[in-house]
């Protein structure tokens, strides 16, 4: 453990109704508890009912969906209709949930997504006034079928784009157009709908709303809910006796290191959740720690009262991190919200914060008392009752994630907060704001991609105003390893501002020919597509997909406009997956991603079953596997080449120049890893051989001029090994300036390169047309390299490994690095200039 932030809680503010609120709900909110809005919803709730389109950005738990609830069912109790987006199934089907509860059958609300029967589907459209669905369905049933849905539409009154926060990057690109589309169906029956959107904390939340859905925005970050007070911990693993690439050392890998913590936990009857950033990570959390509850089951007494501190020390030493006693909640403070949705959590107040390495000094305990009991700090009961036989443990630990059923999720989510299940491992399907209150401790296997997304995580625990425990626990990686070593770069800073470039021609173009297929465009609907709409839709009529008529432009084509646009994948025909022995469709890959995910000898994980890839056909577009359980995970490498289309914008750094422009960029992957699941060990590197794909995107890169790169010669820094070892850190970093995951960014070092007769570092966005990552990190580019720097020089190695200089995408080996080269090179490209 490295460190632990003490967050303090949070007193609620008043509470009070708008006048234009009806008694009818006013009296079955009363019913749950709900005696008033909290400011901040109230202002939210008086901006929509205004007309006024609106972005509520606040912490965890603070109620927002009650602010864009009281105004939605007051519309619909009016003879309008709502609208509720939502990325994810669960969280519709929990409000759905909470909207029924409410009892009022004036309020049709109704699902419409991939888990509604087709019985079911008729009566949504003409009889539902609240209807809750998720872009995909937009994009390919709603917006497309606008006629059948012309009831619906007409009367449309309220969009709710819950949890907007997770549309960024390419997919926010492409719901941006989404909401163009829907606004302009919607003109075209005479609605103008408001929109509300409920975003976690976020840097600039209007200027968001405004980009995400083409209008202007006001915008509510005030927050006057209740919150009980968080210990936060973050935990690095252990380094090992493994060697990985170049003897590199080998730290115990985040997910064995979270089931251990998971097992600690439930033993101790803490209710817990614990995120895996993968599918087939979330089911081993699960069965391992399942197995370890076995293990203690057997090799401990039946039951836990003969349990105590010293007869079953917890290996962690959850002392140091749980909370301490506090006193309870004013009685008279209610709950605000139906069905509370998380948002991020910024501390209001002065934090308490310490390091804990080297640790803190303890008072001692006076031999004749026993020692406090850590997880007294939690609410009672934390301690096992006579009732519960360790036998039991094992079967109250689960995974769960996208995929599974829809009934067995839901009934996964019922357990959790009846308490039946008392840990659960799962991927981020579980991050948004499903309500599974009750939760004492959330554990974090591996940084989650943003600090919005830390704060969401975390915030699943503690709600209802109750003290919670959050535990980061780093991966081998170097933003890991970087933040557990900075606390400062979590704790008491702004969330990252949310990314996203609908103008991106490769996003908007398939938009252009669904919303022709829709409603022709006329030339006025252009402008609201974008300032590039005209010129693109000239080209797409030169390309043959649209065709230009004195009243617009027409899709003129015989197949779905809609199955242009792949808005959660990269694009390019699907890849069939399909079971050898049995012919079974078991999904589809986006073409770019087969590469690298379903390549021969990948392991594909499908529901929970494990398959070897046997082989890879692109020209017939299917990957042939076999049931399998392998102990290893597999990841794709890839050698890039990389040359300069243009020069969008550029300054001086230090005296480096820093560039932002557009780049076409070569990839081939070249082979994969074979690396041991529970322990991360490397067990082999075989070849592939598959054809190079050509992207065109953008890119931000570096360089430095010969006069400050000689000098590094003649100390004997190997130059292409400390600016490749500079590259994978860069590409590692730029996550936490960016909304993006470092999978959606690639890199490419040299010691010269053919474009700029330089020494030149790129990192460019992985994704057709650029997607705002490197554009963000020319923006942030001496935040973004200095955090660069001091990740790979507080890595306790010495040479490189994981946790800071290697990539497990990196298809020249990991060859050459120059782990102390790199620290010389980034210090002279942020030295500030020398004034002769």
């Amino acid at each position: 453990m490295t460190h632990v932030e003490h967050v303090p809680a949070r007193q609620a503010g008043q509470v009070r109704w708008p006048d234009w609120v009806g008694e009818l709900l006013i009296t079955r909110l009363a019913n749950r508890g709900i005696s008033g809005l909290w400011s901040h919803q109230y202002e939210a709730a008086e901006l929509a009912r205004r007309g006024r389109n609106v972005i509520i950005s606040t912490g965890t738990a603070s109620g927002k969906s009650l602010a864009y609830l009281v105004p939605a069912v007051t519309s619909a109790l009016e003879g309008g209709t709502v609208l509720y987006l939502t990325p994810t199934k669960a969280l519709a089907a929990d409000q759905l949930r909470g909207l029924r509860e409410l009892r009022i059958t004036q309020v049709r609300a109704a699902t419409f997504d991939g888990d509604t029967p087709f019985e079911e589907r008729a009566w949504v459209r003409q009889h539902a006034n609240y209807v809750l669905t998720n872009p995909d369905m937009l994009h390919r049933a709603l917006l497309p079928q606008h006629t059948r849905w012309s009831s619906f539409f007409r009367r449309l009154r309220i969009v709710v784009v819950d949890e907007c926060h997770d549309y960024r990057g390419v997919f926010g690109s492409h719901v941006a157009q989404i909401l163009r589309r829907l606004r302009r169906v919607c003109s075209r029956y005479g609605a103008a709908p408001v929109f509300v959107l409920a975003s976690a904390t976020a840097s600039e939340p209007a200027a968001f709303g405004t980009r995400l859905t083409g209008l202007e925005m006001d915008e509510v970050t005030s927050d006057a809910s209740p919150k009980g007070s968080t210990t936060f911990a973050l935990w690095e693993p252990p380094l090992t006796d493994l060697r990985g690439e170049g003897g590199a050392p080998v730290r115990r890998t985040a997910t064995a290191e979270t089931a251990d913590l998971l097992a600690d936990l439930v033993l101790a009857e803490v209710r817990t959740l614990a995120f895996v950033r993968s599918r087939r990570g979330a089911e081993t959390v699960a069965l391992t720690a399942r197995a370890r509850l076995e293990d203690v089951a057997f090799g401990l007494p039946r039951h836990f009262p003969h349990l105590d501190s010293r007869s079953n020390p917890m290996p962690h030493e959850p002392s140091e991190i749980l909370p301490s006693p506090r006193a309870e909640p004013p009685a008279h403070q209610e709950p605000q919200a139906l069905s509370e949705t998380v948002a991020t959590h910024e501390p209001l107040g002065p934090s308490e914060t310490h390091t804990t390495r080297p640790p803190s000094p303890r008072a001692e305990t006076p031999a004749h008392q026993e020692p406090p009991d850590p997880l007294d700090a939690l609410d009672p009961p934390r301690r096992p009752s006579g009732s519960l036989a360790l036998a039991d443990l094992p079967s109250r630990v689960a995974a769960y994630r996208a995929g599974y059923l829809s009934e067995d999720r839901r009934g996964l989510e019922r357990s959790l907060r009846s308490g039946e299940l008392l840990g659960l491992a799962t991927t981020n399907a579980l991050e948004l704001g499903v309500d599974v209150s009750g939760l004492d401790a959330v554990l974090i296997a591996g940084w989650p991609g943003t600090r919005a997304s830390l704060w969401q995580q975390a915030g699943r625990a503690g709600r209802s105003g109750k003290d919670a425990l959050a535990v980061l626990v780093a991966r081998d990686d170097p933003l890991d390893t970087y933040l557990v070593h900075h606390p400062e770069a979590l704790f008491g800073r702004p969330v990252e501002a949310i990314v996203l470039d609908p103008d991106n021609p490769y996003v908007l173009g398939p938009h252009l020919c669904a919303a022709a297929a829709e409603i022709p465009l006329a030339d006025d609907d252009l402008p609201l597509f974008g300032p590039t709409a005209q010129a693109l839709a000239d080209d797409l009529v030169e390309q043959g997909m649209l065709r230009r008529r004195p009243t617009g432009y027409f899709w003129t084509r015989r197949e779905r406009a809609t199955d242009l646009a792949d808005i959660r994948g990269s694009g390019g025909a699907p890849v069939q997956v399909v079971e050898s022995a049995t012919g079974r469709l078991l999904g589809t890959v986006d073409e770019p991603s087969a590469h690298t995910t379903v390549h021969t000898g990948a392991v594909y994980l499908h529901q929970g079953e494990t398959f070897l890839v046997e082989l890879l056909d692109l020209e017939a577009g299917v990957a042939l596997v076999s049931a399998s359980e392998p102990d290893y995970s597999t990841f794709a490498r890839d050698v890039t080449e990389i040359s300069v289309l243009s020069s969008i914008r550029s300054h001086q750094l230090g005296t480096a120049c820093l560039t932002f422009g557009e780049v076409e960029v070569t990839r081939q992957v070249v082979s994969y890893l074979k690396r041991r699941v529970q322990t991360g060990e490397m067990l082999g590197d075989e070849p592939l051989d598959l054809p190079p794909r050509t992207l065109r995107t953008r890119a931000v890169w570096w360089t430095l001029p010969a006069s400050e790169v000689a000098p590094l010669a003649e100390d004997g820094i190997d130059l292409g090994g400390a600016a490749h070892a500079a590259e994978h850190a860069s590409i590692g970093l730029l996550p936490l300036f960016a909304t993006c995951d470092r999978w959606d960014i690639g890199g490419v070092s040299t010691e010269l390169h053919a474009d700029t007769g330089l020494l030149t570092v790129f990192v460019y966005d992985g994704h057709e047309g650029g997607a705002g990552f490197a554009e963000r990190g020319y923006a942030r580019a001496t935040d973004w390299l200095t955090a660069t720097r001091e990740a790979i020089a507080s890595c306790e190695c010495e040479r490189g490994c994981p946790s800071c200089i290697q990539s497990p995408k990196c298809g020249n080996g990991n060859e050459p690095l120059d782990k102390a080269g790199a620290i010389r090179l980034l210090d002279t490209l942020l030295a500030p200039v020398r004034v002769a």
